[in-house]
C-alpha cells in the first residue's frame, strides 16, 4: 500500500496538478490532503472518484480542511476529535484502511513565542498526545499518524539552523512537545529510513527556495512500530513542487511504501 501525505494550500487551487501528477507520474493508494481550504461539498469528489479514490472530507470555507483519498475501502470514518475547542478548526480525520488505522492530521502553525497561538499549538500537541494514547495500544495495533505537523525535529531538518532559531516551526518548546508526542511510541519514518537524508518538504514561496533546497522538514508520516516493520521505502517527491506551470503548493508531497497483507 502506497501512502501519501500532501499539504495542498487549497485543494481547489491545485486539483489540475494532483490530478496530472496521479495520472501521469505516480502510483497512490491512500492520499492523505491537509490545508483543503473548503467546506465539504465544494471538494471536487467526482475527480478523484474517476481516478477510482472513495474520499471522506472534514472541511473548513478558506482555512484548515482534511481529507483522506483512498482506492481501498475506508470504514470507522471520524471526522474531528469530538471537541468543541480543537474541533472548531478542522485539523483531524482518521480512517481504517485494511488493517492500518490512519490520522491526518494538520497542526496549527502557531505564532510568535507567548502569542495566543503559539499556545494553542502547544495545547494541540498535548491534546493530540493524549487523545491517541488513550484510544489505541501502539504496541500492538498499526497505527499511522500523518500530515503537516508544522514542527521541523533536529538542526538537519531546517537549511540554516541559526537562522531558524526561535523562529515559528523551530521553536525549543515546539520540537520538546513534539519530541514528548512521538515518544508515546511513534516512529518518525522518513528519519527512520534516512538518518541522514535532510529530505525538505516545505519551501518558502516568496524567497524561490526549493530551488536552492533552502526549506524545511514539517510534513510526516508517523508509525506504531508494527507498522514500521512493514516500510518498504519513503521519499520526498519534488515533481509536483520544482515546477511553474501548473501553480504548485508551498509543500512536496511525502510518499511510504508498505507490505501489507
Amino acid at each position: 500500500m502506497t501512502l501519501a501525505t500532501f499539504n495542498v494550500n487549497s485543494i481547489k487551487a491545485r486539483k489540475d496538478l494532483i490530478i496530472r501528477w496521479l495520472e501521469e507520474k505516480v502510483k497512490i493508494d491512500v492520499l492523505c490532503f491537509q490545508e483543503i481550504k473548503c467546506e465539504e461539498r465544494n471538494f471536487p469528489f467526482e475527480e478523484f472518484e474517476k481516478l477510482g479514490y472513495e474520499c471522506a472530507v472534514f472541511g473548513q470555507k478558506a482555512y484548515n480542511g482534511v481529507a483522506i483519498c483512498s482506492k481501498y475501502p475506508m470504514s470507522d470514518i471520524q471526522k474531528g476529535f469530538g471537541d468543541e475547542r480543537f474541533d472548531l478548526q478542522k485539523r483531524m480525520i482518521k480512517a481504517k484502511i485494511k488493517d492500518i488505522i490512519v490520522y491526518n492530521v494538520y497542526a496549527p502553525h502557531g505564532g510568535e513565542e507567548g502569542s495566543e497561538k503559539h499556545r494553542y499549538k502547544l495545547e494541540f500537541f498535548e491534546y493530540l498526545r493524549e487523545f491517541i494514547k488513550q484510544k489505541h495500544d501502539l504496541e500492538n495495533e498499526k497505527i499511522s499518524i500523518v500530515g503537516d505537523l508544522n514542527v521541523a525535529r533536529e538542526d538537519i531538518d531546517v537549511y540554516d539552523p541559526v537562522f531558524f532559531q526561535g523562529k515559528t516551526d523551530f521553536m525549543d518548546d515546539e520540537r520538546e512537545i513534539f519530541e514528548k508526542f512521538l515518544d508515546i511510541g511513534l516512529i518518525d519514518l522518513f528519519r527512520y529510513a534516512h538518518p541522514l537524508k535532510r529530505g525538505f518538504t516545505w519551501w518558502d514561496y516568496r524567497t524561490a527556495g526549493v530551488f536552492r533546497d533552502e526549506g524545511m522538514r514539517i510534513d510526516y508520516i508517523l508509525a506504531s512500530s508494527s507498522l514500521s516493520e512493514q516500510l518498504k521505502d519513503i521519499k520526498v517527491d519534488m515533481w509536483t513542487r520544482k515546477r511553474r506551470k501548473p501553480t504548485p503548493s508551498d509543500h512536496a508531497p511525502l510518499i511510504a511504501d508498505f507490505l501489507t497483507k
